[in-house]
């Protein structure tokens, strides 16, 4: 029987959608999927040495909210000065108090796990950004050589 194929297409850049790509990867490969993320547009920010991730500035009216927030938040949103920095150190602090891994944590474990991480060679370009600021094991492609591997998955997910 031919490895099962799981091919994510990552394109936010934020700590809220930082953690399905990497779950969802480290999840199929430790279940015995070959596995593909593809990181292009905004998502390319989770390629970073440095991470400065923030929760989605104009916020999530699905986000549990602590205190009774929940019937001032789609109201206020993130427009209120310091928000959205509230809210990611909130964010942050749940996850540590749950046991969450850290993203830099389970980025490490998909590469432990031979995830590959592909970042999309048209975005860095288009962005000017320098690849010295990714981490290492990156590998750079373009949107057809994705859609290569994409094409004979089993399951493809856009996040």
């Amino acid at each position: 029987m031919d490895e099962k194929k799981l091919a994510i297409i990552a394109t936010k850049g934020s700590l809220d959608w930082a953690y399905p790509p990497f779950i969802l990867a480290s999840t199929a490969s430790a279940l015995g999927y070959e596995t593909q993320i593809f990181f292009t547009f905004y998502g390319l920010q989770l390629l970073k040495k440095k991470l400065e991730l923030q929760v989605t500035p104009l916020g999530n009216p699905g986000m549990p909210m602590p205190m009774g927030m929940d019937k001032w938040f789609p109201i206020l949103g993130m427009t209120l000065p310091g928000m959205q920095g509230m809210m990611t150190k909130m964010m942050k602090q749940k996850m540590k108090d749950k046991g969450v891994a850290s993203v830099e944590e389970l980025r490490e474990l998909c590469q432990e796990a031979e995830v590959k991480l592909i970042a999309c060679q048209m975005t860095v370009d288009l962005f000017d950004m320098d690849s010295s600021q990714f981490i290492d094991g990156v590998e750079y492609a373009g949107a057809a050589a994705f859609f290569e591997f994409a094409g004979e998955s089993d399951i493809c997910l856009y996040i």
